[in-house]
């Protein structure tokens, strides 16, 4: 009996340490992601001859939804007419506005969205791309696929 009961015991304590690691992993998962996206004129679909180029950083908070960006573009034709978050689309296809981005024209632009559990799936599956307008070119000027950060090493 005492065997069983050692048996039993040793079992028990074994489940507990397995249960408390899996426990551990999980509270252990980032509930924020940073994205990044390269604006070009080549990522432009179809391409455009823009020497323009644009940066995007984002902080997603996955608990909330919540996305928080800053985009700082240069050498733009001119003035930004629109800009906007697209998708969901793969690099070199288009889609719908998702979003839109406030644009102020001067270098660095800020803004903050709430974005549904399906734009955040998309957006987390590299399926965003930003799209920035000017006059010259009303379809877009530059362009940048929104992807997950590397995270440094």
């Amino acid at each position: 009996m005492s065997l069983l009961r050692h048996a039993i015991h040793g079992g028990m304590v074994a489940g507990l340490i397995a249960f408390g690691a899996c426990t551990t992993a999980q509270t252990t998962i980032p509930s924020t992601a940073s994205l990044t996206a390269r604006l070009s004129g080549a990522s432009e679909v179809p391409p455009t001859q823009s020497m323009a180029k644009g940066n995007l950083q984002a902080t997603l908070d996955k608990n909330t939804r919540v996305l928080t960006w800053t985009m700082q573009l240069a050498g733009l034709s001119g003035a930004p007419t629109a800009a906007h978050f697209h998708g969901p689309a793969a690099p070199g296809e288009n889609a719908g506005v998702a979003a839109p981005i406030t644009v102020t024209g001067q270098p660095t632009d800020n803004g903050v969205i709430t974005l549904t559990a399906a734009q955040m799936d998309d957006l987390l599956a590299g399926h965003w791309y930003v799209n920035v307008h000017t006059a010259a070119n009303p379809n877009g000027e530059i362009r940048g696929q929104v992807m997950i950060a590397a995270s440094p090493q």
